[in-house]
């Protein structure tokens, strides 16, 4: 493995742990309706555990409202009582063969909560990122070990995977800043 192999390695790892980070804070309701909400939400469809945006239409109703039309008719009851069971408190009504969903109003006490549960997302974001520039800086004391590269091509190298460390660790910053933005913006 070259030094440009560990660069490469170091700034896709990171990549991914942004998107990551970004699908995670996506589910995170803001009061407003979005049908991400239901991404992870899974149901039973003929003994496999399926993603709800697999087995129905998802569709924002209106500015509060979720739409959900299964496309059988057995699965409207599935599909209602995992909406209702999952974490996110949300409570389905069923009118003929459409689920609505209302999003309801976040408190002031539930955004804080939500606030603290973005910080802690973004915090854990920010320790993979940490562990993932460990990692490189490891590989690279491995190669002047094994005389694969001179000393100041390795420390060169840490530089250049703390400058991107540095840049990942801002964008994760951002990231929360405008969830948070995003929460408390009543």
């Amino acid at each position: 493995m070259s030094i440009a192999d560990i660069k490469k390695n170091t700034d896709q790892k990171m990549h991914k742990t942004i998107d990551t980070l970004k699908a995670d804070l996506a589910k995170v309701r803001t009061g407003r309706a979005h049908t991400g909400i239901l991404d992870h939400i899974t149901v039973d469809y003929y003994g496999t555990p399926t993603h709800i945006n697999q087995v129905a239409n998802v569709t924002l109703v209106d500015a509060r409202t979720i739409g959900v039309q299964p496309w059988e008719k057995k699965m409207v009851s599935v599909i209602e009582k995992a909406i209702r069971e999952s974490d996110l408190g949300l409570n389905p009504a069923t009118q003929g063969d459409l689920i609505r969903v209302p999003t309801p109003a976040l408190t002031e006490e539930r955004r804080k909560e939500i606030v603290k549960l973005v910080k802690h997302e973004a915090e854990n974001a920010k320790v993979a990122i940490r562990n993932i520039r460990r990692d490189a800086n490891e590989a690279l004391k491995k190669l002047l070990k094994d005389k694969a590269c001179s000393e100041d091509e390795e420390r060169r190298a840490q530089d250049e995977v703390q400058k991107l460390t540095d840049k990942f660790v801002a964008e994760v910053d951002k990231l929360s800043a405008e969830k948070e933005k995003e929460l408390m913006t009543v």
